[in-house]
């Protein structure tokens, strides 16, 4: 359509065909991807230049997760930037801090980039390093890790060791929405899928006689629990030692080093993708294994992106072991024996859990598989402050919202730090100072501006309050009088207070699950710290901004637990469950506290 005054569509096409790629892949910064896409199928000549390799590039840095430098490190490992592009927006929401109630010592889970893919790594409650916080390795162990395929479709991978042998469990991914605050880890059952892409998508849809799949919560806590260490076990792979490589590059301390690491992190990619196929293979007994794996075999059918554990309940029905060699026999009519004899019977046969919860044959269906599932969710939470209310009996992962630092809510983020006074390096007359992780959020209450600090990680050794309580809350509209109780830090040099504010700071109370609180003041320093004082007992918490992701990048990994507990830990306990090696980690006593 023509407008009085332009000139015709004719020539304002034409016009936008002759942009240069450069300054056609600028305008695209004021697109989002879908309408990129949707320029694309206007014509032959738009198609070809929305397909342009400069305009994908510039939507990858629009989605604000991977730096510039590295997307053109990740080129190398997929077919385009618009492969890239559909990776991120896909892994986009699961960036940041994670948690779950148990162990009361803190469960944080940072999920963060690392080589065409996202990795979760579960911070350990550990003692501040004798080098501090952010010239220390901190200790870290893997939880799961999503890799992009050539293509850009993501592949779950669940890490888990036992025996002093790592393993990973392959698993599918399902599509989640930018609003997800709750990672579950599921089983999920799927008829054979032998039909063209379209029938095997239908297949995580819709099970045998169009009946309704039945939601993996439906089930009794027990059933869930040996059904997903069923399916672990029976999908779970051996790392190979050329696999044992970084998760995700390291801090760029030289160009010759980063490039030794980004040859690492390719191969160890290519490893994963190889045994996640090879192992596929062997599942819908296609014969095909010793073909080499290259870019058109990362674009197959959806098959690839199911777990299944048909050979293992095979091998059931054989009565054999588990490292019996696959017999191609189908027995899906006699799934139901054996996978109820692994199970033990369905805790849901009794009569009381009827109405509450389904039996493992509703469950299953007629379906004869099974598969591992990571699956993103928006659940509707009730919180207490900053905390979320989490339901006791689910394997999941919960999303803390972190605030940015804005001009009205500076404080907003991330902190890390410890009791005592100076702050920074143990001495040698006081080592083994508990590291303690605390977010700061905002929240309005009768009309004042509240600053809460909630613990999401203590390195004691046994823990004193429970976890996601506040460690202090201080009225940002009401400055405090108390003066600080120290003139110098650890160089001796004169303290300069910036601002104070008035709260409370937390205290013992009515037991451990109900903690009380007593008097205290904040007080900012020129150079950003932050120093909470308990007026009475005069206890000091000293807390720095940290970036999270950074002091990753030169941690120092560690054993991480069994798959399942790995994800999430359903067991109330209150020290360190995640320490599998020497206790020099965790601190051997606990902060006093008033």
């Amino acid at each position: 359509m023509s407008v009085p005054g332009t000139i015709d569509s004719n020539s304002n096409s034409s016009l936008f065909l002759s942009l240069p790629d450069d300054v056609f892949a600028m305008v695209s910064r004021f697109l989002l991807p879908r309408d990129v896409c949707s320029l694309s199928l206007c014509c032959r000549s738009l198609y070809a230049l929305a397909a342009c390799e400069k305009v994908w590039l510039t939507q990858c840095d629009m989605v604000g997760i991977v730096p510039h430098k590295d997307l053109v490190d990740w080129r190398t490992g997929v077919s385009s930037y618009k492969a890239i592009c559909r990776f991120l927006l896909n892994i986009k929401p699961l960036i940041g801090i994670w948690v779950h109630q148990n162990p009361e010592l803190g469960n944080l889970v940072y999920v963060m980039p690392g080589f065409v893919s996202v990795v979760g790594c579960r911070i350990i409650p550990q003692e501040l390093g004798p080098m501090g916080i952010h010239d220390g390795p901190i200790l870290w162990a893997p939880v799961f890790e999503i890799i992009g395929d050539f293509d850009g479709s993501p592949t779950f991978f669940l890490h888990g060791r036992e025996k002093g042998l790592d393993y990973i469990c392959h698993g599918s991914f399902k599509s989640i929405n930018k609003s997800c605050n709750v990672l579950l880890l599921e089983v999920e059952p799927r008829e054979k899928c032998i039909g063209n892409r379209e029938n095997s998508r239908l297949q995580g849809v819709v099970g045998n006689n169009n009946k309704a799949m039945v939601p993996f919560g439906r089930l009794s806590l027990s059933d869930r629990k040996k059904l997903l260490e069923f399916t672990t076990r029976h999908v779970r792979q051996l790392v190979p030692n050329m696999a044992m490589g970084p998760l995700f590059p390291r801090l760029r301390d030289g160009y010759e080093n980063f490039q030794k690491e980004l040859v690492l992190l390719r191969g160890r990619r290519e490893i994963l993708s190889q045994m996640y196929r090879l192992d596929h293979s062997q599942v819908h007994n296609i014969e095909n294994s010793e073909e080499a794996v290259g870019p058109k075999q990362l674009e197959q059918d959806d098959r690839r992106k199911s777990i299944e554990c048909s050979r293992a309940l095979t091998i059931l029905l054989d009565g054999e072991g588990s490292d019996t060699q696959y017999n191609k026999r189908k027995n899906g009519v006699k799934f139901w024996g054996s996978l109820k004899q692994m199970l033990g019977g369905s805790s849901s046969n009794n009569g009381r859990h009827e109405k509450k919860h389904v039996r493992l044959e509703e469950f299953l269906g007629s379906n004869d598989t099974i598969m591992l599932t990571l699956k993103a969710s928006t659940v509707k939470l009730s919180a207490y402050r900053a905390w979320p209310n989490m339901p006791e009996s689910w394997f999941a992962l919960y999303k803390m919202p972190l605030q940015d630092p804005t001009e009205d809510q500076v404080y907003a983020g991330l902190w890390g730090g410890t009791f005592g006074w100076p702050p920074g390096k143990p001495s040698e007359d006081k080592p083994g100072k508990a590291l303690f992780f605390l977010l700061l959020s905002y929240e309005e209450s009768h009309g004042q501006q509240l600053l809460i600090a909630t613990k999401i990680l203590e390195g004691t050794h046994y823990v004193l309050h429970p976890n996601g309580s506040a460690m202090f809350i201080v009225n940002i509209n009401e400055p405090s009088s108390e003066p600080f109780p120290w003139n110098s830090d650890a160089d001796s040099y004169p303290i300069n207070i910036k601002h104070s504010f008035t709260g409370e700071g937390i205290a013992n109370g009515y037991g451990f699950r109900y903690p009380g609180s007593k008097p205290g003041s904040l007080f900012e320093f020129q150079d950003g710290v932050l120093a909470f004082i308990w007026k009475d007992s005069r206890s000091v918490l000293t807390l720095q901004r940290l970036n999270l992701q950074q002091l990753l990048k030169k941690g120092e990994r560690v054993p991480c637990l069994p798959p399942i507990t790995n994800f999430s830990c359903l067991t109330k306990s209150y020290s360190n469950v995640f320490t599998g090696f020497p206790d020099a980690y965790t601190s051997s006593s606990s902060p006093r506290l008033p």
